[in-house]
């Protein structure tokens, strides 16, 4: 993963697979104590204790499609090479949460990304998914959520042009002006 908007996209995916029907994704810089952190909890499937034991092994998955998965073992690689922490925990039918803590001004800690695209491609590629994102800075806070999202339009289609560029502006716009 080459940065933050890449772990997100790759854990929500995880979440999703696990039939999660609420997603909440948080991103905290705190400038005081020199950290970023990531972190997203869902109500998907869960893990058992094995499963979870052996989730951050890359060469772990629980997909067919595949042998090795590397999105939680990059993750927490990630963290952990900048001074910061891994926290993975799961209950069998209560869902997941996964953070990772980095050390903000460590050279390793991986850029931002395109944060406000992968958060509207992600509302606008699960629609029956209640996503929820929280990003927040020294500088304020940012929240927006499908509910919301669907409260303000009505029966308007998210599909809609002009729903969809209002939607990319709102995001891009809020996370520029804390960030």
């Amino acid at each position: 993963m080459r940065n933050m908007a890449d772990h997100i996209v790759d854990i929500v995916q995880n979440s999703l697979r696990a039939k999660a029907w609420k997603i909440e994704i948080s991103l905290e810089e705190d400038l005081s104590n020199d950290t970023c952190s990531l972190q997203i909890s869902d109500n998907g499937y869960g893990m058992d204790k094995k499963t979870l034991n052996e989730a951050t092994s890359p060469f772990f998955t629980s997909r067919t499609t595949r042998k090795v998965g590397m999105g939680l073992s990059l993750l927490k690689h990630s963290a952990e090479l900048t001074g910061g922490f891994f926290a993975l925990s799961s209950e069998s039918g209560k869902g997941t949460n996964v953070k990772a803590v980095f050390k903000n001004s460590h050279i390793d800690r991986p850029p931002f990304g395109d944060i406000s695209d992968a958060v509207y491609q992600l509302i606008m590629a699960n629609q029956e998914t209640e996503i929820v994102y929280n990003h927040k800075t020294p500088k304020g806070s940012f929240s927006i959520s499908t509910s919301e999202i669907k409260e303000a339009i009505g029966n308007v289609s998210l599909q809609n042009l002009q729903i969809s560029k209002a939607l990319t502006d709102l995001i891009r716009n809020n996370i520029k002006s804390i960030q």
